[in-house]
């Protein structure tokens, strides 16, 4: 007679949500079709890299939240990390949401997003959390750790603004109800 015990399969389940999530944060709707995000999946000693320079930042500005919530990713099995380029779609005068002219003249400031960029973003964060709500996996949407991952050069492209979510199985989530 085999047993499995949920303490088991904890794990597994937390990777397999985060997979999904992946999935879904990639087929999420973006601004005329252009794909300016990217996901990774943190597990093991990179979460812990990931706190160590949430700490970091926590010190370096004062910023007590930094380390709680690096305190948090102690009860996390993964993190999924979403983020985003800043790119203009070309839309020009039409458009003008970021509060510049044209696309032409947001380009002179590289580091102020366009607004499809952060609502692209925001979709796919959106469809990540459904799935972990739809798998009930604990989770939270963390601007920190988005933060760490970016410092840390944890993604491949010109990511200039992420989040992250930490994920777990317990029997009350750890990311709420935080001192």
């Amino acid at each position: 007679m085999a047993i499995i015990r949920e303490k088991d399969i904890r794990q597994k389940a937390i990777l397999e949500t985060a997979e999904r999530m992946a999935a879904a944060a990639r087929t999420a709707p973006k601004g005329k079709g252009r794909d300016t995000i990217e996901i990774i999946i943190a597990t093991g000693d990179t979460i812990d890299v990931i706190a160590k320079e949430m700490h970091r930042i926590g010190d370096e500005f004062s910023a007590a939240f930094f380390h709680r919530d690096a305190g948090n990713l102690k009860q996390a099995g993964a993190l999924v990390i979403i983020g985003t380029e800043i790119k203009t779609l070309g839309l020009n005068e039409m458009c003008q949401l970021c509060g510049f002219k044209n696309c032409a003249e947001k380009e002179k400031y590289p580091d102020t997003p366009c607004v499809f960029n952060t609502g692209d973003l925001n979709l796919a964060i959106g469809s990540a959390v459904a799935v972990a709500a739809e798998g009930f996996i604990d989770n939270r949407i963390m601007f920190t750790i988005g933060k760490a991952a970016m410092n840390l050069g944890l993604f491949e492209r010109n990511v200039k603004i992420a989040h992250g979510i930490p994920l777990s199985v317990t029997s009350k989530n750890p990311f709420f109800d935080r001192k």
